[in-house]
C-alpha cells in the first residue's frame, strides 16, 4: 500500500511531503524500490545511475527492474518511484505467463551468443547505462534497448536522427532534415543489389569499399544486440541489407553479416530485423537467404557460434519448417545426408533439430524419422507470414570464384 505524506500550514494550505518532486534528497545509487513502469503497474528496481539538471535541479534516474531483460532499463523522474517502499518487499510484482509473453513478443531480436561469466559481467559493466534512448529512422521511432559507443559528442543524445539510405546520423532533426534537402542523393544502401522480388530487395556491401556505412550499421545494430562486440574491426565481413521497396526508395528492415572467409564455414554471423520490422518473418527471411548463398557456395552452411537462446529458437523454427516441408512431400525412406545435401544444412543440425522435435525413432538397431500425420498436418495449416526467396532471383556469384582465370582451351586434336 503506498501513503501520500501530507501536511498543513496554519492558514490551511496543503502542503506537499517528502514525495514532493520539489522537495526529496536524492536518491542513492544502488537502492531498490518500486517504480511504475508503462503498463502503470509497480515494478520493483535498482538505481543504477543519476543526474541532475543544472537548469531545473531535477534529478533523473536511471533503473533497472529485476524482474525484465536489460533491454528495458529507462530514465526516469522521481515521480515514478513509490518512496514509500522497502527494499523488503521483494522483486515486486509476479511476472506473470501472459506478461512474459507479451514482453517477449514485442521485444523479439535475434542477439549473438553468450560471453562468458567473467567477460559478461565487464561487459555489463561498460554499458550499464544507455546512451541513446531513442532513434528516428525512416517513418518510425523506437525506443532502443543498449548502449552503443558512439562518439563522446552524441553522448546522452536523447534522440538520433537517421537517414536510413546511408546510415549518416545527427543529434537533431533539423540536421538530418537539412542533409536529406541537400547532401543524399541516393534511395537505397550503397553496394551491389543482388535480388529483387516483389516488395523485397537484399545489397551487398563490401566493407571494404563502404567501410563507414559498415561501421554506422554496426553501431545501430548494437542498439538493439546486448552482446555485440563488432564495432570498427568491419573490414574481414561481408554485409547483407534486406529492404522493403516502394515508390520513396529501398528501406531497410534489417539485415545479417557473414566472414568474407570463414573456416568453420559459417554462413551468418550476427543478424538483427529493426524492432518496427520484427514479428513479420524478416528473420526467417534472412536465414533461408544465407543458406541460398551457401548453396551457390557448393557448401554446407551453420550460423556462428555460440548461438544465443533466440537465436537457437530462430533456427530450430527454420531448420524445422524447411525439413517438415520436404518430409511432408517425399514418399519412402530419406537419409540425413540427402536431407543435408537437398537444404545445405549441416547433418548436425538436422539431427538435433529432429530430435528437439522428437521426430528421430530408434528402430531395429537402427535410428528413422518418423513423422506422423498430425504433425504434418499441423505443419500444412501453419500459417507463415515470411516473405519466400526465390532463388532464381539471386543475381549473385561466390567470391571465390570471381576474377578466377578462364579455364585454358583444350588443345586441339
Amino acid at each position: 500500500r503506498r501513503h501520500r505524506l501530507v501536511c498543513w500550514n496554519t492558514a490551511g494550505t496543503e502542503v506537499m511531503g517528502p514525495s514532493s518532486n520539489q522537495q526529496h534528497k536524492p536518491l542513492e545509487i544502488g537502492c531498490k524500490l518500486l517504480c511504475r513502469w508503462r503498463d502503470d503497474q509497480y515494478w520493483m528496481c535498482e538505481v543504477i545511475e543519476r543526474r541532475q539538471n543544472i537548469e531545473t535541479n531535477e534529478w533523473k534516474y536511471y533503473v533497472h527492474y529485476l524482474s525484465f531483460n536489460r533491454r528495458m532499463d529507462e530514465w526516469v523522474p522521481i515521480d515514478r518511484f513509490d518512496l514509500g517502499a522497502q527494499e523488503t518487499t521483494g522483486d515486486g510484482k509476479k511476472v506473470t505467463r501472459n506478461i512474459k509473453r507479451k514482453f517477449d513478443e514485442s521485444h523479439h531480436a535475434e542477439e549473438e551468443g553468450e560471453l562468458d561469466p567473467i567477460t559478461l559481467k565487464e561487459h555489463e559493466e561498460a554499458t550499464k547505462v544507455k546512451n541513446i534512448s531513442r532513434i528516428a529512422i525512416g517513418k518510425y521511432e523506437m525506443d532502443t534497448w543498449y548502449f552503443s559507443p558512439f562518439p563522446k559528442e552524441y553522448a546522452n543524445c536523447d534522440t538520433l536522427y537517421w537517414c536510413e539510405y546511408d546510415l549518416n546520423y545527427f543529434a537533431r532533426k533539423s540536421q538530418l532534415e537539412r542533409y536529406m534537402r541537400t547532401r543524399c542523393k541516393r534511395f537505397h544502401p550503397p553496394g551491389d543489389e543482388i535480388y529483387r522480388y516483389g516488395e523485397m530487395a537484399v545489397y551487398e556491401i563490401d566493407s571494404r569499399v563502404e567501410r563507414v556505412f559498415c561501421e554506422n550499421l554496426c553501431l545501430l545494430a548494437k542498439l538493439f544486440l546486448d552482446h555485440k562486440t563488432l564495432y570498427y574491426d568491419v573490414q574481414p565481413f561481408l554485409f547483407y541489407v534486406i529492404c522493403s521497396c516502394d515508390d520513396q526508395g529501398a528501406h531497410m528492415v534489417g539485415y545479417f553479416s557473414k566472414e568474407r572467409v570463414s573456416q568453420e564455414d559459417y554462413n551468418l554471423a550476427c543478424i538483427l530485423a529493426l524492432p518496427c520490422y520484427q514479428r513479420r518473418g524478416y528473420g526467417k527471411f534472412m536465414i533461408w537467404f544465407s543458406y541460398e548463398l551457401s548453396k551457390r557456395e557448393k557448401k554446407l552452411g551453420t550460423p556462428e557460434r555460440p548461438l544465443s537462446d533466440l537465436g537457437l529458437v530462430s533456427y530450430r523454427s527454420y531448420w524445422a519448417s524447411k525439413l517438415l516441408e520436404i518430409l511432408s512431400k517425399h514418399k519412402g525412406t530419406i537419409s540425413i545426408k540427402e536431407l543435408s545435401d537437398m537444404t545445405s544444412f549441416r547433418p548436425e543440425d538436422i539431427i538435433s533439430t529432429l530430435q528437439a522435435l522428437d521426430l528421430l525413432k530408434y528402430f531395429g538397431g537402427q535410428h528413422s524419422v518418423y513423422v506422423s500425420p498430425k504433425m504434418l498436418e499441423t505443419y500444412v495449416n501453419k500459417k507463415d507470414n515470411s516473405p519466400a526467396v526465390d532463388s532464381t532471383k539471386l543475381k549473385w556469384v561466390p567470391h571465390s570464384e570471381r576474377n578466377r582465370p578462364p579455364a585454358p582451351a583444350s588443345a586441339a586434336t
